[in-house]
């Protein structure tokens, strides 16, 4: 939107990306608009929603990596925003806003900054843009190939864990199977070998 970073600067925001035709969307949206109305007078925070199914907001989508609706994000949009993974309705997301959305250190609010983060700050704006701009490109590569590596060994393991299993149930069956041990049972059961201490 044209508007977006005019609305969100300085300030804290909790903003739904959303899509009109989201069953999800549309269940949560009448606790959204309560929200949104406790916060309708308050200066220094913001709560919003973004149809992400418009041209206007495409950008602003994609670049805050919305990819389901809803998606529910929160904090200071000019250092990026994050995730909400918490309950939706109306109290708790009442809560979350209470205790979350005051200012923090950025760039607008560097007075709430200690000295390490200042010192950082004034780094990245002595930085050509280009450079900063490079600087980003190659964290976020990393952030990426960290996260599909971790996907990969997850795969792996969760490969591992059904050939364990796999392994295991074909063992139990290769011991029922040797040792008969269903008519083994049966007949136990038949003399009458069965009673309480017995588990079969």
């Amino acid at each position: 939107d044209d508007n977006y970073e005019e609305l969100t600067a300085g300030k804290p925001v909790f903003i739904k990306f959303f899509a009109p035709w989201c069953g999800h969307c549309k269940s949560m949206a009448a606790d959204w608009e309560k929200l949104a109305a406790d916060f309708a007078n308050n200066d220094s925070a913001l709560i919003a929603e973004v149809d992400c199914t418009s041209e206007e907001t495409e950008i602003v989508c994609d670049e805050n990596g919305v990819e389901g609706f809803p998606t529910l994000k929160f904090g200071d949009a000019t250092a990026g925003l994050e995730d909400y993974e918490g309950e939706r309705d109306y109290d708790a997301l009442a809560a979350f806003a209470k205790e979350n959305l005051k200012p923090s250190c950025s760039p607008s609010n560097i007075d709430l900054c200690d000295d390490e983060k200042k010192a950082a700050i004034e780094r990245f704006q002595l930085m050509p843009t280009d450079e900063l701009r490079a600087e980003i490109a190659k964290i976020t590569t990393e952030i990426d190939d960290t996260e599909e590596k971790r996907e990969d060994e997850i795969e792996k393991l969760q490969d591992a864990y059904e050939k364990f299993m796999e392994e295991f149930d074909l063992k139990i069956k290769t011991i029922r199977k040797e040792s008969n041990f269903n008519l083994m049972k049966a007949v136990f059961t038949s003399k009458g070998g069965l009673d309480e201490r017995d588990e079969l």
